[in-house]
Parts: structure tokens; sequence; C-alpha cells
């Protein structure tokens, strides 16, 4: 019996029971409406914040050098945190596993942040005295890194890792994958497709306090709707706008709350469990791998080196068109009377991303049948290129709606299979490291996974407000000529170069012909770590049996019958010279396998 120490983890257990994964509730509480709830609040920041200090506190005016490089600097702290965070899941392991209980460590942290951004930091302009201006930009500074580089990360580095750590079935995998990914598509979707049209509750138009320059703009029935300035900018109200914000705030903090429990609670770590259940006392006190280890066998791993910059371009590029699609959508477009408003900008950001999201919807479904067929590596690849053609034609009238959406709408379809698969593709590298070197790099992986997503926020918003510095912005000029043409090049340019980097470092992405014989290295090593201890080595099959009983384990025979009679079928289906050449790569895939092992001292399989 383990002597390892309880804690108040281990009292919390997951209410997922089944040793299988299952769509329900596992896969539709634990991995799509969880991680949407609890993501919408990140995505409102990351789409909108930049907006608000903009728009309505106006910093870029009067604390110009502290708006540029607040969330450049920040990324250092981002990065630190996930470090911190990565250790923790390394070190503390429990019944419940190593990354879930995190989930619910954020949750305090996440309130505390957001109350001092929206809601302790008091609403200042460049009229009011430097003591306020200095207090607001303090408990900015507090607020963003306590969000950006403790909360998030606490909360998405565990809600990331759990794909890797939720079973070693590659097909669950890339279903739990899938969901997971979708989260953010949701998340974003919210923010992004439904919250547009709702801006002008967030961003309120002026109508007291009226420059004398002040135009008046009627609806058909000659009500006033709103007052421009001179250039055709609609006029804000900064203090209502304020106001408005912290009680919208109030609302993301209880959603937040509520989908980091969901997750918590319908969320399992079969592979963790497995780790323990296999183990002794000291297998199950066996310390985390030194970090010095894991970067060794990391950087040794070619497969990892490439996800590691495809994570990085695909969420810059990603967080690039995020953050500036506000600013990109308001100064491109007029509305009817031919004026530029937060309005306008709302409505045609949010149709980009309704007519963007049909495709990536259905990408959800065609990403993991363009996976079984050609791979999730290839498919990753094809996809880059469909949105680097998309981005191309984007360029050529960023001004006019129907080339836009039509970019967008492309450029959704090609980043489908990276959005879907990537996660899924991670974890077959996860374990080819570990087929080779024994040991896996969850903690550390997934701390610099971690630090590329989170951080990314902040480096894409400082290349924004680097160039919105430099072209002079304030709300009231966002039809200037220097910022219509910088939009552009920061709202489809930026995605465009970084799919461009994607498409060729895919060309060497190839862990998947190892998959099968990876597990079966894995196995092996686990039967082998059993025998030297003198203990029983319990299979997945044995496990299913004990924890839900003959039934389950029926199924599970069941299932993997299934599959191998598919496999038969497909290898039935082709040609003798077909049949040959795909032995021969497998072939030379154990081979390649063998030697690495061999080079690392361990026995071939």
């Amino acid at each position: 019996m383990s002597n390892t120490k309880t804690n108040i983890f281990d009292r919390l257990p997951t209410l997922i029971k089944k040793s299988n994964v299952s769509i329900f509730p596992e896969g539709a509480l634990g991995y799509l409406v969880g991680p949407t709830l609890a993501l919408l609040a990140n995505s409102v920041l990351a789409n909108y914040f930049n907006k608000y200090m903009t728009d309505v506190l106006n910093i870029n005016s009067w604390a110009s050098e502290f708006f540029k490089w607040l969330p450049v600097i920040s990324v250092i702290f981002v990065v630190l945190g996930n470090i911190i965070v990565g250790r923790l899941m390394d070190s503390k392991q429990t019944r419940a596993g190593k990354a879930r209980p995190l989930l619910l460590i954020s949750v305090p942290i996440s309130f505390l942040a957001l109350l001092i951004l929206f809601v302790i930091s008091p609403f200042v302009t460049d009229t009011i005295n430097t003591g306020a201006q200095t207090f607001a930009l303090v408990c900015i500074a507090i607020g963003y890194n306590l969000w950006f580089a403790i909360a998030y990360p606490m909360y998405y580095t565990p809600h990331a890792a759990l794909v890797n750590l939720s079973t070693r079935n590659s097909k669950d995998r890339t279903l739990l994958a899938t969901l997971s990914n979708a989260t953010a598509l949701a998340a974003m979707g919210l923010s992004s497709m439904i919250l547009p049209f709702f801006l002008p509750l967030l961003f309120v138009y002026q109508t007291t306090n009226l420059p004398a320059d002040a135009i008046p703009v009627t609806n058909a029935s000659g009500v006033v709707e709103y007052y421009t300035n001179a250039e055709g900018v609609a006029l804000y109200d900064a203090q209502a706008s304020y106001d408005h914000w912290k009680i919208f705030v109030i609302a993301l903090v209880v959603i937040t709350v509520i989908g980091a429990l969901v997750e918590f609670f319908f969320t399992r770590e079969r592979v963790t469990e497995e780790s323990m259940d296999q183990g002794t006392d000291a297998a199950a006190a066996k310390k985390a791998l030194p970090v010095g280890k894991q970067l060794k066998i990391c950087f040794a791993d070619k497969y990892w080196i490439i996800m590691m910059i495809f994570f990085f371009c695909y969420q810059l590029g990603g967080m690039i068109k995020n953050v500036s699609q506000n600013y990109f959508c308001q100064a491109m477009f007029q509305d009817a009377s031919g004026h530029y408003t937060v309005a306008m900008g709302g409505q045609v950001q949010g149709i980009l991303s309704i007519i963007g999201a049909i495709p990536t919807a259905v990408g959800m479904i065609a990403a993991p049948i363009l996976a079984s067929k050609i791979g999730k590596g290839k498919a990753i690849f094809c996809g880059a290129v469909l949105a680097v053609v998309g981005g191309l034609i984007g360029m050529i009238a960023p001004d006019n709606q129907i080339v836009v959406i039509t970019s967008f709408v492309i450029k959704a379809l090609g980043s489908t299979p990276a959005m879907y698969l990537s996660m899924a593709l991670l974890a077959d590298v996860l374990d080819h490291q570990e087929a080779i070197n024994g040991d896996r790099t969850d903690g550390l992986t997934m701390t610099i996974y971690g630090a590329i997503m989170a951080g990314m926020t902040g480096v894409a918003t400082g290349i924004l407000n680097i160039v919105l510095s430099n072209v002079g912005y304030s709300s009231s000029n966002i039809s200037s000529p220097e910022i219509r043409a910088a939009m552009p090049w920061i709202f489809i340019g930026g995605e465009t170069l970084c799919y461009v980097v994607i498409f060729l470092i895919f060309i060497f992405m190839g862990v998947e012909k190892f998959g099968k014989f990876d597990h079966e290295a894995i196995v092996a090593d686990q039967k082998t770590a059993a025998l030297a201890e003198g203990r029983a080595y319990i299979s997945a099959e044995e496990k299913i049996r004990r924890d839900e009983g003959e039934e389950a384990y029926q199924a599970e025979l069941k299932k993997q019958a299934d599959a191998k009679a598919a496999e038969e079928k497909k290898l039935a289906a082709m040609t003798a010279e077909a049949r040959k050449v795909l032995e021969d790569k497998e072939a030379q895939a154990r081979s390649e396998l063998n030697n690495m092992r061999k080079a690392k001292g361990r026995p071939a399989i």
C-alpha cells in the first residue's frame, strides 16, 4: 500500500468513473463546455482590453511608453509564471492528477486579477491629476501580470496538458484534442461573433458635454443616433464606458468560476493514474524529472522542436489577427452614413467571425476524418498551404468586404487541421520520447507550450501597440490614411507569414510512423519495470476489468477486435505492391525506433 500523503485534492475525485473515454459527460462537459466558459474571460481580454485602454482610458495619449511596452515586458513574467506552473505539475502528483488540481487554484487568482484591472483601477484621463494616473497604471500593471503571468497559466497549462494525460488511445486523444481545441474557437467565437454586435454597450456613444464641432447623425426617423467629429469618427463617453465594463467583468468572473469547476469534475488523468497504479511506494513518490534532463530529451528530438516552432507561429499569427481585428474593421469600413463607428466595426467583425466559423465548425468533423486518411501532420501541412493562399487573396483589396470575407473563410478552413489536431500530434511526440528515453517530458513541454500560448498575447499586443503609436492612433482619427495603410498588414499579413513558416517546417514532420511501435515499447518497458520490482504488470484491459467489470472488459475487447478487422480490411483492399511499400515503411520505422532506444541503452522491441 502506498504511503503517499493525501491532500484536499485526493478528497475531490473526478466524477468520470469509466476507464475509457466517452463523449458524454467527459468529452462534452470536461473538454468542451467547461473550458469554453473558463476561457471566455481571456478571449475578451485578448480581443478588447487593448481597445479598452485606448478608447476608454486613452492611455496611449498620456502614458504612451507604458502602453507600448507593458505587454512586451510582461512576456518575461508570463514565461516565469509558466515555468512555475510546469514544475508544480511535475512535483505535485495526487490521486486527482497532477494537472487538474491547478484548475481549482487558478479560480481565486483569476477573480483577484479581474477585480484589480477593472474595478479597483480608477477611471482616469489625461486631465486627471498625476497621482490618480500613477495609481491607475500600477493597478493595470499588477492586474495585467496577475492575469497573464499567473492566473491564466495556472489554468491554461494544466487544461492543455489534460489531452496528453487523459488516455494513451490515439483515436480517443484525437477526439479529446478536437473538443479541447474547439473550446478556444468557441470562447473566441463568443467574444468575436456575438459580443461585437453589443460593443456600443461597452463603448458608449457620447450624448452630453459634446465639443462645439460635434456633428449629429440621425436615422431615417430623424432621431440622433450618435455624434461625430469633423473626420467622421463617432464620439464616445469614456466614463460611461468604464462603468459598463465593471458590470460586464463581474459577470465574466462568475462564468470563469463555473467553467473551471465543470472542467475539474468532468475530466480524468488516466496516464497519471496508470503511473501510480503500476508503481509501489517508491514509484508513487518518484521525484519530478530534472529540468536539465527534460531539456536534453526535448532538444534532441526534431519532432518536438518542430511542434514548438509550430505553436509559436500558430499562436502569434492568431493573436495578431485577434488583437487587431476590431481596429481593422473600424478603420477599413464605413457605415451607411459614411462614418467610422465602433458599431460598424463590430458589425463587420461579427460577420467575419460568424462566416469564418462555418468552415471551422465543419473542420471539427472533417479534421479527424482527414487525419485518419493521410495523418495529422500531413493534414496540418495541407491546411497551412490553404491558409497562405487565403491570406494572399485578402491583401489584394483589404477594404472590400467580399474579398476580406473570402480571404477569412479560406484562411479559417486552412487553419482547422492545426486547430484541432495539433494537441493530439504533440501527444504522439511525447509518447515517442517516452518510448525512446523511458521518461515523459509533459511538465517542461506544457510549460513551454503554455508560455507560448499565453505569452503571444503580449507579443502580438506589443507589435500592434508599437504600430498604433507610430501611426499616431487615437479613437478620434482611426480613419487616417496611415492607420488604414497599416491595419491590413497587421490583421491579414501577420498571420499569413506565420502560416508560411508552418508550411515549411511541416515538410519534415513524421512522428506518426512510429505510433504503433512507440506503444509496444512503452508496454514492454512497463512489463520490465514490474518484473524488476517483483510485482504483477497490470494491462490496460485488466485495469478496465477491475474498474468497470466484465461487461466493460468485453466491450473493450470488441473495440480492439473491430479496429483490427478494419485494419485488415484496409490491408486486403491494397494491392500487393502497396502492401509491400507499407510493410517496408513499418519495418523501417521499427528499425529507427530500436536504433534510438539502443543509443539510450534500452532494449529493442
